[in-house]
């Protein structure tokens, strides 16, 4: 009888073995319905085997092996065992988390929604627009979408954030009618609409990737903001389909998606593309999910959990910012879907672009010594490059937290009718709430944070670990009644600005003003309508965003960043400052930014304000190399935490004995607590390991996780983090 092994969800780093009378070798990818424990589970079938691990006694039989979906292809299992064995995460966890949670329960699937596009009826077609209300603008652009010819839901909702309504409206008065799409789409020659043209850097660009479309390559696409690398994205992705490949686009944020949904959907009308991430509804992602398996869907966009969507016809892969750390998962199983995405594409033989205007020093020393292809995108199309300059703000006395020159720049785009921004990377009214007659602060309990203050919901709030308690009407430690809320956070430049620019309309977007569904995409809606003078945000607004109207940005409070003890602190703030600074003067003027600082002359401003990138990687590199740093060493970082710190230590003390008996090419260091040695109530610490040789620690890590295995039992939980972005 054959032994079937099964993967499943559970921490154990291993497969576990049953009996299963009618299972054949075309089976492995299945899912499968198993007895574990007193429960029952899906699993997924890995291999076959003629023998069994465990004795016969104990070996369960298989209840049924789910034949209702395609296996898995090879090509997919081999990029999450790949995953798995190098990050050192258990794989049955890994294969199981690769799938859409709806296969994963022991319940039976859904099946596929109804999909179709709405069409207008000759009573939508006879529509006045004057019949619509002057205010009724989403209805207006939707309308005017549907003149252009049949809609989907998907781009629907890129125009109106309440697009099922606004449509199930639309379908009542009779104004609309939804078509089932059955047809298999238009022939290939027809499924790109008209393109702009190219400059001459988007054509080599262009026809490099083009080129090795048949082969593997990694081409890093370096483009100053604004150069149009979406532009190549989108002739690279045109080039895959007329091969009559499928193509796979990952972004770092879900903020991302829509806008880049709405511009694929416009300029590929007859292909069909999902999107995967995890702001998607169950069923909503298990459809799309199921058409890129099947090769339906030709365009799969999403964010890092789609770097292992299965896609049978994978022709090109595109990864956007490929910089942000937002690609790193920093829980559970921490991959990084940036390189992940590199090794699939060499597994299947086909090309990877990946864009940024900012690289990852990583990315960019693979550039330099050819290990990537480098593409260079180095003008502004359509407008200048943006002027930036620092604002010293030393002895200056700030108006909450705002110089008298930027006040000054904000009103004066006011009167022109032009946007601005203003970014502060911090929400809430104020970082720490404080009594000046005591000293005390308003620290959290449960970590080694301060308590945020949310002056409009009146609470104090723990930004890491939620904790959440009323605001006190006076301090705990000595009873005064005088509590300061010290430095600035979102909610508290709104205020200031609000009373400062007296009618200028203005709009905080950040995490807690964008948390309910669709709440930034009509955001975006009333920017785009020039609702809103000034806006107010945080590093949701830093990247991808085009604003044709915005013209000036003011950064506050980027000191805070400048000096940590993270190395890559410095790369980070570039990165962060010259995207948000991207965001000026996309409308054909020129933009201007004004950063706040106290150090004007630091040579990270000085090299942001020319804009030259390569001066300040290339020094950051250097100072790498001479300290030892990534990208010249290789690095995994163990991460334990307890009830106490001491009992945290004790173990990385015990692991870093085990792993000294391993080999002496890899460095162990010494236990130290975490940057933030408590979290939601408990203490953590770390232990880095380091070699000069990927292969190499790769043989440790390998060896050291088996060694440390039998701790398990001890009271700390650990986790292994391979490549570490956190320090």
């Amino acid at each position: 009888m054959p032994i079937i092994r099964v993967a499943l969800d559970v921490p154990v780093d291993t497969l576990f073995d049953y009996r299963a009378p009618d299972a054949t070798a075309s089976d492995i990818g299945r899912r499968v319905l198993v007895p574990f424990g007193r429960k029952t589970a899906i699993g997924v079938l890995l291999e076959i085997s003629n023998a069994a691990a465990v004795p016969a006694e104990r070996l369960k039989e298989a209840l049924r092996v789910l034949r209702d979906l395609p296996p898995l292809a090879s090509d997919d299992l081999q990029l999450i065992r790949f995953a798995a064995d190098y990050y050192r995460h258990p794989l049955g966890m890994a294969v199981m988390g690769a799938l859409p949670t709806r296969l994963r329960r022991v319940a039976g699937l859904s099946q596929p929604r109804r999909r179709g596009v709405y069409r207008l009826t000759p009573a939508g077609l006879a529509l006045d627009a004057a019949a619509l209300p002057l205010r009724a603008l989403a209805q207006r652009r939707v309308l005017d979408r549907l003149r252009q010819g049949p809609l989907a839901l998907a781009e629907a909702r890129t125009l109106a954030a309440d697009a099922g309504p606004l449509l199930r409206l639309f379908a009542r008065r009779g104004w609309i009618t939804l078509e089932e799409d059955i047809s298999p789409g238009p022939p290939l020659s027809a499924i790109i609409a008209p393109t702009p043209v190219l400059t001459a850097e988007q054509t080599r660009a262009v026809a490099e990737i083009c080129d090795r479309l048949k082969e593997y390559r990694t081409l890093l696409l370096l483009g100053v903001t604004g150069s149009g690398k979406t532009e190549v994205y989108l002739h690279a992705i045109a080039a895959a389909l007329k091969a009559g490949k499928q193509a796979l686009l990952l972004v770092p944020e879900i903020a991302l998606t829509p806008q880049l949904d709405a511009l694929v959907a416009q300029r590929f009308p007859g292909t069909r593309m999902v999107s995967l991430h995890s702001g998607l509804a169950e069923s909503e992602r298990l459809e799309h999910w199921r058409a890129a398996r099947s090769g339906q869907a030709r365009i799969v966009l999403g964010t890092r959990l789609a770097v292992f969507a299965p896609l049978p016809d994978l022709g090109l892969i595109v990864v956007d910012e490929e910089q942000d750390g937002s690609f790193k998962q920093a829980e559970g199983f921490r991959y990084s879907a940036r390189d992940l995405a590199v090794v699939r594409a060499r597994q299947r033989g086909v090309p990877i672009v990946l864009g940024s205007a900012t690289p990852a020093l990583e990315t960019y020393h693979n550039a330099l010594t050819g290990r990537y292809s480098l593409l260079t995108l180095s003008s502004r199309i359509g407008a200048p490059p943006p002027r930036i300059a620092c604002i010293d703000t030393r002895g200056e006395s700030l108006v909450e937290g705002l110089s008298q020159r930027l006040l000054a720049a904000l009103r004066e785009r006011v009167t022109l009718g032009e946007q601005s921004l203003i970014f502060i990377n911090r929400r809430g009214y104020a970082p720490v709430l404080m009594c000046r007659a005591c000293g005390w602060i308003s620290g959290c309990s449960r970590c080694s944070a301060q308590l945020v203050l949310h002056l409009a919901e009146r609470h104090l709030r723990c930004h890491h670990c939620g904790h959440v308690s009323g605001t006190p009407v006076a301090c705990p430690g000595c009873g005064n009644a005088d509590l300061s809320p010290v430095g600035q956070g979102t909610q508290r430049v709104e205020a200031a600005l609000a009373q400062h620019l007296p009618g200028a309309r203005v709009l905080r977007i950040d995490r807690d003003t964008t948390s309910r569904r669709r709440a930034w995409q009509a955001m975006r809606e009333r920017i785009r309508d020039r609702e809103v003078d000034v806006l107010v945000g945080t590093q949701i607004l830093a990247k991808g965003h085009d604003f044709p109207h915005l013209n000036l940005v003011g950064v506050l409070n980027a000191d805070s960043r400048l000096y940590s003890n993270d190395f890559r602190a410095a790369e980070r703030l570039y990165a962060l400052l010259s995207q948000v600074a991207g965001r000026a003067g996309r409308g054909g003027t020129q933009g201007d930014v004004l950063i706040q600082t106290e150090f004007p002359q630091h040579p990270l401003y000085a090299a942001l304000s020319r804009q030259d990138y390569r001066a300040f990687a290339d020094s950051a590199l250097a100072e790498r190399r001479q300290a030892g740093f990534p990208p010249f060493v290789y690095q995994a970082m163990l991460r334990a935490e307890a009830p106490r710190l001491s009992t945290a230590l004790e173990f990385l003390v015990e692991a870093a004995r085990l792993g000294s008996t391993l080999d002496s090419r890899v460095t162990t260091y010494d236990p130290v607590p975490a940057a933030m040695p408590r979290r939601a109530g408990r203490e953590r610490a770390q232990l880095l390991v380091q070699s000069e040789s990927r292969s190499q620690l790769q043989q440790f890590l390998r060896a050291w996780h088996v060694k440390l295995a039998p701790l398990r039992a001890s009271r700390a939980r650990w986790s292994l983090d391979v490549d570490p972005l956190e320090f």
